[in-house]
């Protein structure tokens, strides 16, 4: 079983919470996807200068949640932010595989933290929590590398270890997300509600239906502080039936 559970901790410490999960089964990460392919050329045809620190008011949220729990976001900045600086300065996203270049199109397009995790590589609970200082991480394209996060810094975690650094700053080697992955959890978060909410919403609703496409079934689950475990993941995901 694999819930998606925001501690009490951080819960309260951020009462304006909101994260979407995306959950698909039997995604296609191998075929051509020409209507992804045109819409990450049209948003880098459009991309602006890089913005400044208080261009975008989602972006000064999230900036101040981080220094909440001790990060300096001009140092390591939430994903949001480094995919968009990134545009800005080479008018291009990254293309990684195909779900991966999903979520960049949507963080990009709505400026919302994005990712994702290979369910079929999570162990037990997924646990959004504050660190204690003894977790190891091994960074996304560090396989030989063990860091560990700051006392107090929000993490996701599971059975296994770390899955994430700096609440959505940077992924786990572990979990990351293939051409091969097919059981995968895709994350939207804000952590102001009342003003981002419609925003999220938007961008779970574009997320959705890009991957519907791509997915032999789909589930969206909502996390507030009000409430903060969905039921078990792996349920929207049944396995593939015998041949």
């Amino acid at each position: 079983m694999t819930r998606l559970v925001v501690s009490d901790q951080v819960g309260q410490a951020f009462p304006g919470l909101l994260i979407t999960a995306v959950v698909t089964a039997g995604f296609d990460g191998h075929s051509p996807w020409p209507e992804l392919d045109e819409r990450l050329g049209v948003l880098e045809a459009a991309a602006r200068p890089v913005p400044g620190p208080d261009d975008d008011p989602h972006i000064v949220a999230w900036h101040a949640a981080y220094r909440a729990f001790g990060t300096n976001p001009r140092r390591q900045r939430p994903s949001a932010d480094a995919l968009l600086r990134r545009l800005a300065r080479s008018g291009r996203l990254p293309r990684i595989n195909p779900a991966v270049d999903c979520y960049n199109l949507v963080s990009a397009s709505y400026s919302v933290p994005a990712g994702a995790f290979d369910l079929s590589k999570v162990a037990g609970d997924i646990v959004i929590r504050l660190a204690d200082g003894s977790e190891a991480f091994t960074p996304l394209g560090g396989p030989g590398t063990t860091e560990n996060p700051h006392p107090g810094e929000v993490i996701y975690t599971d059975a296994a270890g770390v899955l994430t650094r700096h609440w959505n700053h940077r992924d786990a080697e572990r979990t990351k997300v293939t051409e091969t992955s097919e059981q995968i959890v895709f994350l939207l978060e804000t952590v102001d509600a009342a003003a981002f909410g419609p925003r999220l919403d938007a961008a779970t609703g574009s997320l959705a239906g890009l991957l519907a496409v791509r997915s032999r079934s789909l589930a969206v689950y909502r996390l507030t502080a009000a409430r903060l475990a969905t039921p078990d993941l792996q349920a929207a995901v049944p396995a593939r039936p015998a041949d």
